[in-house]
């Protein structure tokens, strides 16, 4: 049996609904499960059981500072290690995402993998279109980022969820691979011209007053953003591979398409 973690969060759920379309024996977890779908607290280490579970694709619980994340993936790992998991598919994060400020997290996770004694598969997914396209704001009519002229070699987070399917169904194909998962590059003023409207720049400073003025955000989130938008912007993750589409078993999806709809969506309606 295949068992997805995190399935109530995007990918997660995508995943397990992919791995579905295919046939697959697969059920999901969370801590707060629902209908059909196994309970899994990754902050309850005594209460992790993978008992019947082949192989695990184990979402990133990354919503947490560094230390609590790592301490939650290193749980679930020696859980597999116990409860006799074969292989696991790890969603990591890209090769050229070594600058933000969430990376560290994602590598110490890798070595957690690599290290366990199971076969595994490392996914390093670039960072999604649906987020470049969200962490845009408007002016009136005209679109706002700290992005500057920078390229994001972005993803659809569906594909990346048919590419955790593909691995996991047949895991022994894929077994001490790493992936390198990222799409075409956009830049903001691409989003831009696709909604028929301009682009205006705003400096980094401005961009971290924003998101600590911004209410909800929690404490390790705004220096998180900040990196995304330096890295963009200075031209850290524009890098290109053939991975994702070597994977899958269908064309990627448009990913400039997907993060003008995003931003679309946060449009005013007063605009």
């Amino acid at each position: 049996m295949i068992l997805v973690t995190g399935t109530n969060g995007s990918l997660g759920a995508l995943t397990l609904a992919a791995l579905h379309a295919r046939e697959a024996d697969a059920t999901g977890s969370s801590r707060t499960p629902g209908d059909a779908t196994r309970l899994l607290d990754f902050d309850n280490p005594s209460g992790l059981d993978l008992a019947g579970v082949t192989t695990l694709v184990l979402v990133s619980a990354g919503y947490a500072e560094d230390d609590r994340v790592i301490r939650r993936h290193a749980a679930v790992v020696e859980a597999a290690v116990r409860d006799g998991v074969q292989h696991i598919v790890y969603t990591s994060l890209t090769g050229a995402g070594d600058h933000l400020g969430f990376a560290l997290a994602h590598r110490a996770t890798e070595r957690l993998v690599t290290a366990g004694g199971l076969s595994w598969t490392i996914l390093r997914n670039g960072l999604y279109a649906e987020l470049f396209g969200a962490l845009m704001t408007w002016d009136g009519d005209t679109l706002e980022s700290a992005f500057g002229t920078g390229a994001l070699a972005a993803v659809a987070r569906a594909d990346l969820a048919d590419a955790a399917a593909i691995v996991a169904v047949d895991p022994e194909r894929h077994s001490g691979r790493v992936y390198d998962l990222v799409g075409v590059p956009i830049t903001a003023a691409s989003v831009a011209g696709h909604l028929g409207t301009g682009h205006h720049t705003i400096g980094l400073a401005e961009y971290r007053r924003r998101l600590l003025d911004t209410p909800g955000l929690l404490p390790f989130q705004p220096p998180m953003l900040s990196s995304i938008a330096t890295s963009v912007r200075h031209g850290f993750l524009g890098t290109t591979s053939t991975d994702l589409q070597d994977l899958l078993d269908h064309p990627a999806r448009d990913t400039l398409a997907i993060a003008a709809a995003a931003a679309a969506a946060a449009r005013p309606e007063s605009s």
